[in-house]
């Protein structure tokens, strides 16, 4: 195969395998070493039945059987080094795609709104432990049958035309195999990816399934896919034992015909004793790789949807293009007449809205629930991109940053906080190297420095996803220590204020204060009054589309001069206290 009559379909994945391709040809030549040596026991039993038993020499036996074991030893550390070099081809695999997988995941899971999983990462493991499975070591073994029927054709003609024979009834079994199963099994394999996904999803909610008593309901809603699987999964591994039975059977039976069809042969004086008893061997090791694929024939179809899935994730979100590094960012923002599309939906949620902030101005988005606020939010950092308009931070396009290199230089707090395994100071600094002064620096400016040192290991104190010891205004005092931390240009809180007391509420009002006083340009979403008394501007959102926007005195005065709903509501922006689910 040359390079230039390669498939376009998941080229990179192709490619990917292509690099290794050397690993496969060295892992080739060991297996003809291999092969060759296997006929050392054939002809060990030859030269024992033929010339050892009719001479009774004792040192003839000797030598044989030494050269017999000296040739087995190196057979075997040739298959050692063959399963080596596998080993390594696989973990050049790994190695080469991991980040690529991870990041193409990562980047799927933003483009759906964090609807994507990590089977894309279980896929690269699996194709991996498949390249140094049994099934593959028979895919190298098996094109050397035709030089076992050979040498069959070498001892009596009629032992060739039976191996010929054995040899197309295995392979019409194995294609069978693959007719009966393939279809079932990768209709089972994407049935349970989608069960999978819906048990994750399952988990992530158990707290709200089982204070509701909801268990049984959902388990219930996924038994039917289940049972869907099951009843795919069974009547295709039943197929394939009745059709691997049938194999195995078959190749015994024809070892064992051949040893008859020998005997006779040896009787009329056409061959030896020992060829009758070599050609059964002979037979038996022909077949075995075949068998071996037959019985295998399941893992080749999943590792085919594997790298079907892997090349089509590739396909999906192609590789960030290498790009110019931009100057270290100030801060400008600026939003253009911009729209925006969440995933997995074709209605714009925000439409047409425009604003600008210089370095150290601080912004409040307001508006009632599902106005849109929090997608401009992801807007603005670049999370999902604008399907007309541009963000621009520092007059560069925000999807034109490489966002390894932005990453340290934006501040984010999501509505739905989210810490990750590890300690505390670990998710202060982002999970990047520790720095102690930084750390400390970004906790007190949020203020929860004396918080953590009243933990009981302090800064090294274990937290899971879901805050561990942390109630939920702690783990928001944290995830904000996380996105002051090392002085970034631009920050946005998304219901910053969601879980915190009075007290929390003034000290967040202080720590935007602050770091407004360091240049830093702040965006906030809130339902509460409190932080729209520190902030240079407002925007508020009314069906995704631009109401008010301007200086914090002239909108909330146009707030007050609009008519109320009813004598009891307060003057000022919508206050809610629910939570934003857009």
């Amino acid at each position: 195969m040359t390079k230039n009559k390669k498939t376009k379909q998941h080229q990179e994945l192709y490619d990917a395998f292509w690099s290794i391709k050397r690993y496969f040809i060295y892992a080739g030549v060991f297996s003809a070493a291999v092969n060759i040596l296997m006929l050392a026991p054939v002809i060990y039993m030859l030269q024992v039945y033929d010339r050892v038993i009719g001479s009774g020499s004792m040192s003839t036996l000797a030598m044989l059987t030494i050269l017999l074991l000296c040739l087995l030893i190196a057979m075997g550390g040739f298959e050692w080094v063959r399963s080596r070099i596998l080993i390594s081809a696989s973990n050049r695999i790994e190695k080469d795609l991991n980040k690529r997988v991870f990041d193409a995941t990562f980047k799927r899971a933003l483009l759906t709104g964090g609807k994507a999983n990590a089977q894309a990462n279980g896929d690269l493991s699996s194709l991996r432990q498949f390249l140094t499975g049994n099934g593959l070591f028979a895919f190298f073994d098996a094109p050397w049958f035709p030089i076992y029927v050979g040498v069959m054709f070498m001892f009596h003609t009629w032992f060739g035309v039976a191996a010929i024979f054995a040899g197309i009834v295995m392979v019409i079994l194995a294609f069978v195999n693959q007719m009966v199963t393939s279809k079932k099994l990768q209709d089972a394999n994407s049935q349970a990816y989608w069960v999978g996904n819906q048990i994750s999803r399952s988990l992530q909610n158990a707290e709200v399934i089982a204070a509701m008593g909801m268990t049984a309901n959902i388990r219930k809603a996924q038994e039917h896919s289940s049972d869907q699987v099951l009843k795919l999964q069974t009547s295709a591994s039943k197929q394939a034992a009745v059709l691997t039975s049938v194999s195995k059977t078959f190749r015994m039976i024809m070892q064992s015909m051949l040893l008859g069809l020998g005997a006779l042969l040896a009787l009329q004086q056409e061959i030896s004793p020992g060829m009758m008893i070599a050609g059964s061997l002979l037979l038996g090791r022909a077949l075995a790789p075949i068998d071996m694929l037959v019985g295998n024939w399941k893992g080749f179809i999943v590792a085919r949807s594997q790298y079907q899935r892997l090349g089509e994730l590739l396909e999906q979100v192609p590789a960030d293009e290498e790009t110019m590094d931009l100057p270290t960012p100030k801060g400008n923002l600026s939003v253009d007449k911009v729209s925006v599309i969440p995933p997995g939906s074709n209605v714009p949620v925000i439409r047409n809205v425009s604003l600008n902030l210089t370095a150290g101005e601080s912004l409040a988005i307001v508006g009632p629930s599902a106005s849109g606020k929090s997608s401009l939010a992801r807007a603005i950092l670049g999370i999902w991109p604008a399907v007309s308009g541009k963000v621009r931070l520092d007059s560069a396009d925000i999807s034109s940053w490489d966002r390894a290199k932005l990453g340290p230089h934006i501040g984010y707090l999501p509505q739905d906080i989210e810490l990750f395994d590890g300690s505390i100071s670990e998710n202060i600094g982002r999970f990047g190297e520790i720095d102690s002064k930084k750390i400390v620096a970004a906790a007190k400016l949020a203020g929860v420095h004396e918080l953590i040192l009243h933990l009981p290991e302090g800064y090294d104190t274990k937290i899971g996803a879901s805050g561990g010891v942390l109630s939920g205004g702690q783990r928001q005092r944290i995830g904000l220590a996380r996105a002051v931390y090392d002085n970034p240009c631009l920050i946005v809180l998304d219901e910053p204020n969601s879980n915190l007391d009075e007290q929390g509420e003034r000290q967040l009002a202080a720590t935007i204060h602050q770091v407004k006083s360091r240049g830093c340009t702040v965006v906030v979403i809130t339902h509460r009054t409190l932080l729209l008394g520190i902030v240079d501007k407002i925007l508020v959102l009314q069906a995704g589309a631009t109401a008010i926007y301007g200086p914090r005195e002239d909108v909330l005065a146009k707030l007050k001069e609009q008519p109320r709903p009813a004598p009891a509501a307060a003057p000022g922006p919508t206050i809610v206290k629910r939570t934003e689910n857009t």
